[in-house]
């Protein structure tokens, strides 16, 4: 992957702001098809991986759709569809409350555990692949935040 100028075929942008607007859209795309086959290899898509994470955050304590709605990366999906699938190939667990019968408590298996590190590796691979190291990670984690704030 070359500079922007050369992947979108665009010689000039009105600004370096408009530039850097498209260059965030433009590689939040190329990372995804990237790293989409190490969800796809393992069953999961990355809204499954995110929910995953979100759950094993909670450690051995359990965790509400709520819960995971609210930080979910993408709330645009169906979550119960999501965590229907990952209930059904073994990477959680859903339990009915013992003190709230209509509340549904979710957990982690060992085997979500588990994918959670593999596809970890994967990712911290591409990373150190492309020639990221951590000093530069983290002035590009700072950069993000401050759009966002």
């Amino acid at each position: 992957m070359g500079s922007l100028e050369d992947e979108i075929k665009q010689s000039k942008f009105k600004s370096q702001i408009q530039k850097g607007f498209l260059n965030i859209l433009y590689t939040s795309n190329y990372l995804r098809d990237k790293t989409a086959p190490f969800f796809k290899e393992n069953g999961i898509l990355q809204q499954h991986y995110n929910i995953l994470r979100i759950v094993k955050g909670k450690k051995d304590e359990p965790t509400s759709p709520g819960q995971i709605i609210e930080v979910m990366l993408d709330k645009g999906r169906d979550l119960t569809r999501l965590v229907d699938k990952l209930v059904k190939i073994g990477y959680l667990e859903r339990r009915t409350s013992p003190t709230n019968r209509r509340k549904v408590e979710i957990f982690i298996t060992l085997e979500g555990e588990n994918i959670i590190e593999i596809i970890d590796l994967k990712i911290t691979r591409f990373y150190s692949d492309l020639g990221i190291n951590e000093g530069e990670a983290e002035i590009l984690n700072n950069l993000l935040d401050k759009i966002r704030t």
